[in-house]
């Protein structure tokens, strides 16, 4: 193996990883890390949680300085990659700078999806995806502030958690009949009967036909004609892949940059992984998962096809929630047709909620969700990557340990 460059693009958790699996692999070259931002790597789940509520007991750095510089990183921050030259295996920096390369990796994440209609407003109105975005929510969601949050995906309700736990008012709009639409509607309907509870006012198949500033309140009026008075919005519909650098280099991008089972694009030098990419997956059709596991998996199978290493069999998926008091866990297939709870769905506001859920396809386990029991996501893992059948007398026993039925 005659690879003395290994370039990578994007400073966030893809990024990160492929240099603790290339180096744990034993690669020696030269490794270049360009990220746009000027901070260190460092990971976007707690953006939402733990920076807005606990900043100063809050660490989400990936990688110090010390331990880039243990690992034998040359870091660029703060110092965009503007141009990728693939028939001279050259990436050109908004300095002007050109670096070669030998491999690269496109790990460059994903862009909030805009509405311009908030926009426009120029004021008060707010997304999250990066640092500086969550910090700039801290002094805005304060006791008392009415809080509109446009989007009830996995971003939306966990401000609207952080939101209700700084004692603001919060309002959520979803356009579509369900909060956390990827998930199965027996956990959406129990996430929204917990907001509510919580005070959280949640507006389902709801649009928004107009905005306008009235000094310094935004005023939402709904296609029902309803106005809605806030103090700031916040919108969180999707992310758009940053795959511009891509395009221009002539790869293979539809919506983000496809690529193989190996993380290749379409120039085999050239790789991708994370938010920006779209996957080939064994079902011959190409998907991408926006998750913190699926940047850690994608990283790994780029490092480990440059260094010529077998790839470990797959995991099925899994991500994470964490609203209010209440961790959610899922592994598998979220579409699952059928569902059924272990434990007690209907625990009141007041007690401990605690359960489990399996989802089924012709009576095979092919997804799960551990409610409060991170315990169980192990055992889920392997009940979902064996394909076992559903044994509702045993699986549903709450008397017995989950671990003892595997």
């Amino acid at each position: 193996m005659n690879i003395q460059t290994i370039v990578i693009i994007g400073a966030g958790q893809a990024g990160a990883s492929a240099i603790l699996e290339l180096r744990g692999n034993k690669y020696e070259g030269r490794i270049i890390l360009i990220g746009d931002e000027p901070h260190l790597p460092y990971e976007r789940p707690p953006l939402s949680k733990d920076m807005i509520l606990r900043p100063e007991q809050t660490k989400i750095e990936i990688l110090s300085q010390q331990k880039l510089e243990d690992l034998g990183v040359e870091f660029i921050k703060d110092n965009a990659v503007v141009k990728i030259v693939p028939e001279q295996y050259q990436v050109i920096l908004k300095n002007g700078e050109h670096l070669h390369y030998d491999k690269l990796l496109l790990a460059t994440g994903g862009a909030p999806r805009r509405l311009p209609v908030l926009d426009a407003l120029g004021k008060n109105v707010y997304t999250l995806r990066n640092l500086e975005d969550s910090q700039a929510l801290i002094p805005v969601l304060q006791p008392g502030k009415r809080i509109l949050l446009v989007g009830g995906g996995v971003i939306g309700l966990e401000l609207a958690s952080s939101a209700r736990f700084k004692d603001c008012h919060v309002t959520v709009l979803e356009q579509t009949p369900m909060i956390m639409g990827r998930s199965p509607a027996i956990i959406s309907e129990f996430l929204l009967n917990q907001h509510r509870s919580r005070g959280v006012d949640i507006r389902l198949n709801v649009k928004i036909s107009e905005t306008q500033l009235r000094g310094e309140e935004i005023v939402i009026t709904l296609e029902s004609g309803e106005e809605l008075i806030a103090d700031a919005v916040i919108y969180g519909i999707g992310i758009v892949p940053n795959a511009q650098l891509a395009i221009d280099a002539g790869l293979n991008v539809d919506f983000a940059i496809k690529v193989n089972e190996n993380c290749q694009t379409s120039h085999p030098d050239i790789y991708a992984a994370g938010d920006v990419a779209t996957q080939l997956r064994a079902d011959g059709q190409y998907s991408r998962i926006e998750t913190w596991e699926n940047a850690n998996n994608q990283a790994g199978i780029f490092a480990r096809h440059v260094m010529g290493i077998e790839q470990p069999k797959t995991n099925p998926s899994w991500f994470w929630t964490d609203q209010y008091d209440i961790n959610f866990q899922f592994v598998g297939d979220m579409s699952a047709k059928e569902w059924h709870i272990r434990g007690d769905i209907n625990t009141q506001q007041d007690q401990n909620v605690s359960f489990t859920l399996f989802g089924l396809d012709q009576g095979i386990i092919v997804a799960g969700i551990a409610v409060n029991q991170a315990k169980n996501v192990r055992h889920l893992k392997k009940l979902v990557s064996s394909s076992i059948t559903f044994d509702r007398e045993k699986l549903l026993d709450v008397s017995i340990e989950l671990r003892k039925l595997i």
